[in-house]
């Protein structure tokens, strides 16, 4: 590993694992507010407890029955007269604990205080599950690289692992660390939905189609899509786009609610070779097999191609440039879908080299320097 603090590592095709004195400083960071966050909770603990005594006194101070000393000889008469009078007093303390009541505070209310020991362990568990995803993100990135054979499908499981791990840390925030009452948590969210689905509907399009894509699985990291004009490898589906590279290695970041709406080509779906078709155009002749014969023999003879596919030469006749011309295309599979260009170089070379010398082909004449 190397430690440096300036070198980036290309994040389309990231091959070794570099250890940054970022993390050694968000984990500084992270001490501090952890520490920070201890001694909000201690200090807020004490007056919390002073409370509760506090009320647990006057509780028994209230439930502490008062007994008249004249109660028991009084007579019948002075019973019924201090009836009514009983009765009313009754009734004005009946109101007076229905005013106390209406005062008291609801206790689901109470249980849910925003203290600033929630917010600094809400922040600390998003920080860790930040580091956490994102270095397991380039380590699965980096073994998919070292290992060409499961490349696909390591690559393939990233955005579930990424996207199953933010759901889990977002769901631990709001319910273990705030633990709002249920009344509140569906009123702040309905609310929010509303507010957020008004402001931001395009977002929102992209994020259900980047699900879509995740359920649906047309195409995943790793496999080569054409979509629109754009044509490339997947290196990444998100929630809002999908980038891939282009073979003019380009990073081309296309919109989830794009893709969904529009037809996608894969080239790969999911395995590491793909079918790659070189084309040449030949004069007319009556020479067809031996040309098919070159090209077969130049696939089979090349070190990117998968020999466990068949090879297909399909010869037809075109109108190019304005001329008859046989259109030959030779279609083979790749070791992996990243020798694809290099597979169509070699069998240029290859296959118009033995065509000029089995001359089928001619050789153009050098250009003359006369004027």
């Amino acid at each position: 590993m190397n430690f440096s603090s300036d070198q980036q590592q290309d994040p389309r095709h990231p091959g070794t694992l570099q250890l940054t004195l970022r993390p050694l400083l968000l984990l500084s960071f992270l001490l501090t507010l952890l520490t920070t966050a201890l001694s909000a909770q201690t200090e807020s603990a004490a007056p919390a407890a002073s409370g509760a005594a506090t009320d647990n006194n006057a509780t028994l101070i209230t439930a502490a029955p008062l007994v008249n000393p004249d109660s028991s000889s009084s007579s019948p008469a002075d019973s019924a007269r201090k009836g009514p009078e009983k009765n009313s007093g009754s009734t004005a303390t009946g109101s007076g604990l229905l005013g106390d009541m209406s005062n008291a505070p609801i206790p689901d209310a109470e249980a849910f205080r925003l203290t600033l020991s929630k917010l600094l362990w809400s922040l600390i568990l998003f920080s860790v599950a930040y580091i956490f995803i994102r270095y397991l993100s380039k380590l699965l990135e980096a073994l998919a690289e070292r290992w060409a054979n499961i490349r696909v499908t390591v690559k393939g499981i990233i955005p579930i692992i990424r996207i199953s791990s933010w759901t889990i840390v977002l769901y631990v925030i709001i319910v273990q660390v705030f633990a709002p009452p249920i009344e509140t948590l569906l009123a702040v969210t309905a609310s929010a939905g509303i507010a957020i689905g008004f402001a931001s509907q395009d977002i929102l399009k992209n994020i259900f189609g980047g699900i879509m894509i995740l359920l649906d699985r047309p195409f995943q990291v790793g496999d080569k899509i054409e979509v629109g004009k754009y044509y490339g490898e997947v290196v990444h589906i998100g929630l809002r786009t999908v980038r891939i590279v282009t073979p003019g290695d380009s990073l081309v970041s296309i919109p989830n609610t794009e893709i969904v709406n529009q037809s996608v080509s894969n080239a790969n779906s999911g395995e590491n070779n793909c079918q790659v078709i070189a084309d040449f155009y030949v004069p007319l002749t009556d020479r067809t097999a031996e040309i098919r014969s070159i090209c077969e023999e130049a696939a089979k003879t090349s070190r990117y191609c998968y020999l466990n596919k068949p090879i297909t030469v399909i010869i037809r006749n075109e109108i190019h440039q304005g001329r008859s011309l046989y259109h030959v295309s030779l279609k083979a599979y790749v070791l992996d879908i990243r020798y694809e260009f290099l597979f169509i170089s070699d069998m240029t070379e290859t296959v118009t080299r033995d065509l000029i010398t089995a001359d089928i082909l001619r050789q153009n004449p050098p250009p003359s320097n006369t004027l």
